[in-house]
């Protein structure tokens, strides 16, 4: 890592912070200590899972589970699709890949691994780990109990379902707090959808571990995203725990498996959902924009927030003959979600980036922070909380934010240790 590589990460450090700062509700009291905190903590969290030998050597156990877990689902999908979802073609395939349909290949694996993720819970495996990470944000971050364990929890499960987990507390709650939350929400993705993404980017990257990149960027971003909510409503607001630290959410094993069926089922029809009406929507987007054109090229879409988030890239260590394709993804990802962009990111042309500024862009892009993602959030902490509907939508944008901050952040990690 050259010097002038280095001043970049550096840059790319104070920058991100510095573009939160404008949102601050009281830049007087911002504690740029806790900051400071939050980057260290994220640099030793990502030596630690990156680096360190018994770690990656978990994650390569892991892999397989992963492996063994398409191999299973790939059983089920063919049993009720057939050839549709994998099974033997009753013809012969006249081009590579175009037998893969989205709907009936990758979108059971949510379902799947949803059950799963619950099926775990009840057995109490992890919650062992979501408190434990959530006891070290608890004494590092000077935040209360069920904040730690909101935002700590959707490293694993998703983030409707993380506030579920501190449901008697959300109506206590600080705004500073149900900012943490939301922030924290829409940084991370859920265990269930990350068996998808690695499904669709398998063979973009076809060398690496990505359950292993998908896990580290989950975790490293929930620091950033308590970060970012310091900065920009700072408060010595703090709300603990009155009794059970983990709520007891199924009443037995086959209830976790038929729930966590039925929230998997619901989240993969919305996503099939909204991928349909977000990439017509750019398709028509497109088609008024490319009444224009800039050099000679239709104006589109892509290219207009490439060029918006390519200084955002740049602060993640991209190089900037890259940061324009990588710019056009992550706004891809802000202004639609995160499976379209990934989508391009896995049908991205070989040579427009280079191997680590792809890998760079994977951390970036790995959150929910999005449009839709916003309006979830509030429907779904209303209902379990309606006294709350009118602090969380005027917390909602400083969310959706601090959220893209948070996971281009990780990025920034991410970038000086590959």
């Amino acid at each position: 890592m050259d010097i002038s590589y280095i001043l970049q990460i550096l840059i790319g450090f104070v920058g991100l912070v510095l573009l939160a700062i404008p949102f601050s509700s009281n830049k007087k009291i911002i504690n740029y200590r806790h900051a400071i905190y939050a980057i260290l903590f994220q640099l030793f969290l990502a030596f630690i899972l990156i680096k360190v030998p018994f770690i990656t050597n978990l994650f390569s156990y892991l892999a397989e589970g992963v492996a063994a877990l398409q191999i299973a689902t790939g059983k089920g999908t063919e049993f009720v699709f057939g050839y549709l979802g994998g099974g033997d073609l009753p013809f012969e395939l006249a081009q590579k890949g175009s037998a893969l349909i989205f709907a009936f290949s990758i979108l059971p694996f949510i379902i799947v691994m949803s059950s799963i993720t619950a099926v775990l819970w009840y057995w109490g495996i992890l919650p062992l780990i979501v408190n434990l990470f959530s006891k070290i944000c608890q004494k590092l971050f000077n935040i209360g109990g069920p904040i730690g364990l909101g935002a700590a929890a959707n490293v694993i499960v998703g983030q409707v379902e993380a506030p579920l987990l501190i449901r008697p507390y959300l109506s206590k709650l600080s705004n500073k707090e149900l900012l943490i939350l939301m922030t924290a929400g829409m940084s991370t993705v859920a265990g269930s959808i990350m068996v998808a993404l690695v499904s669709m980017l398998q063979i973009q990257f076809n060398d690496l571990n990505l359950i292993q990149h998908f896990l580290t960027a989950s975790i490293l971003s929930v620091p950033a995203a308590i970060l970012f909510a310091n900065i920009m409503m700072p408060s010595n607001e703090i709300t603990d725990f009155e009794g059970n630290e983990t709520p007891k959410i199924y009443e037995n094993t086959m209830d976790a498996i038929t729930r966590g069926t039925r929230d998997g089922t619901d989240i993969a029809i919305g996503v099939g959902s909204i991928l349909i009406v977000f990439i017509a929507l750019v398709y028509l987007v497109d088609s008024i924009l490319g009444i224009f054109s800039i050099n000679d090229q239709a104006l589109s879409l892509q290219m207009i927030l490439g060029y918006v988030f390519a200084p955002i890239a740049w602060l993640m260590g991209i190089p900037w003959e890259e940061a324009v394709i990588s710019g056009k993804l992550l706004g891809i990802k802000t202004a639609l979600n995160e499976f379209v962009a990934y989508a391009e990111l896995a049908n991205l042309q070989d040579g427009l980036l280079s191997d680590k500024a792809k890998l760079i862009t994977l951390y970036g892009l790995c959150g929910f922070a999005n449009f839709s993602s916003v309006g979830i959030l509030v429907s779904g902490i209303s209902a379990m909380s309606p006294e709350r509907k009118p602090d969380l939508i005027n917390v909602s944008l400083k969310a959706l934010i601090g959220a893209t901050l948070a996971s281009c952040m990780t990025g920034t990690v991410i970038a000086c240790f590959i």
